[in-house]
């Protein structure tokens, strides 16, 4: 089947719910069995996609997670109860004490500050930070204690595209596990197991919800021992997906093929205007032909998302508070893939270690939600003029 059919159909089974379309929301802790044998087989496979335990998945959940592996083209799928508990699980199931991940210089904040930062560190595995223009080479940087390259493409913050296939190639030479933070696209918009991933990991609290009222988080993987790591390691961590979260999750999957190209419309829209007005020297969007990372877009994914940054071509935060708060149109907020427009302070300079931010004026996040881009646009320019007037 092909994505927009995926969508709809996958983890679907109304022959199993009387006809019901949607897959029923299945609260559940307690699990009764019809004789000894069954509870002993069940017992032995927590593995499998059959109600063992409330914590190992309901239906509800192994509809969300089946919808998802197809869309992947994946072996499996677990969730998680947010996306930072999706990439903090995906670690934990891949590494030990002792060893060492490869991480790059432009990943989510709390990846960098409280998985590696803090858990990684405490469980004694080292992380090194690597340029996300590294491709290939990054053979130079593997140790032999090394067990997982951890990429995101493009940055979240400074939208830098990396080459995963280049790195990828050298990560199957030296068997080494490669992970990919692919929220930005989605799976609508890249399936990195076909770039060579083994593991995608995702904040489905973004554009799969899409309604901005549900935390969700998940994981994909290649192959079958893959699977069997993850799902252990969840299971041992106390892991457990909502089920009514699960429900709304795959809710706001039937429509990301209507949403997303949404999206990325208004987002080039706004994008392209932002690129013309003399208060921006940089609008970093990989969807924008002039973007370093352009090419590397256009061969690897289908579409763009919502989300890019801007770079100011004057002026401090006295001016980008200015323009932030007097904004009626963008919300000031941390998260994004919902319906509204948010604007988002970005710091990258504070955090990269390994390939300097070469901005030394304010930056700014913006989600381009689903309003229409003439308003968007006409609040853009009325905060502009005000960080003109403040600087």
């Amino acid at each position: 089947m092909k994505k927009d059919t995926l969508i709809t159909a996958a983890g679907r089974h109304p022959e199993a719910n009387f006809g019901v379309v949607n897959p029923p929301v299945y609260h559940a802790s307690t699990i009764t069995f019809s004789s000894l044998e069954d509870f002993q087989t069940r017992d032995q496979s927590p593995y499998g996609q059959i109600p063992q335990y409330g914590r190992s998945g309901t239906p509800t959940q192994f509809a969300f997670e089946e919808a998802i592996t197809a869309l992947h083209g994946g072996n499996n799928t677990v969730a998680y109860p947010s996306g930072l508990g999706a990439l903090a699980g995906a670690a934990m199931a891949f590494l030990e004490n002792g060893d060492h991940v490869l991480m790059s210089d432009t990943v989510y904040g709390p990846s960098r500050v409280r998985i590696s930062g803090t858990m990684l560190a405490r469980a004694g595995i080292e992380t090194t930070f690597y340029d996300p223009a590294i491709g290939g080479s990054i053979g130079d940087l593997v140790r032999p204690n090394t067990k997982v390259i951890f990429m995101e493409s493009p940055g979240s913050l400074s939208f830098e595209m990396m080459d995963i296939p280049a790195i990828t190639a050298v990560a199957k030479e030296k068997e080494i596990i490669t992970m990919v933070d692919n929220t930005w696209s989605s799976p609508y918009f890249c399936q990195p197991i076909s770039l060579g991933v083994d593991v995608v990991c995702e904040a489905s609290t973004k554009y799969v919800v899409g309604h901005s009222d549900v935390m969700m988080g998940t994981v994909t993987v290649r192959n079958e021992e893959q699977f069997r790591q993850l799902k252990g390691i969840a299971n041992s961590l106390g892991y457990h997906a909502a089920p009514d979260d699960c429900y709304l999750a795959l809710r706001g999957l039937r429509t990301l093929a209507v949403r997303l190209p949404r999206h990325q419309e208004n987002a080039l829209k706004v994008a392209t205007w932002l690129q013309g007005h003399r208060e921006i020297a940089e609008v970093l969007y990989p969807a924008l032909p002039d973007h370093p990372g352009h090419e590397l877009w256009k061969r690897d994914h289908s579409g763009a998302s919502g989300l890019f940054s801007v770079v100011m071509a004057r002026g401090d935060w006295t001016a980008g508070a200015a323009m932030i708060d007097g904004l009626e149109r963008f919300g000031l907020g941390a998260s994004w893939g919902g319906y509204e427009s948010l604007v988002l302070p970005a710091h990258p300079e504070k955090v990269r270690t390994a390939s300097p931010w070469p901005y030394d004026t304010p930056a700014m996040r913006l989600h381009i939600g689903l309003e229409d881009t003439d308003d968007l646009i006409e609040d853009l320019e009325a905060g502009l003029a005000r960080y003109a007037t403040a600087c």
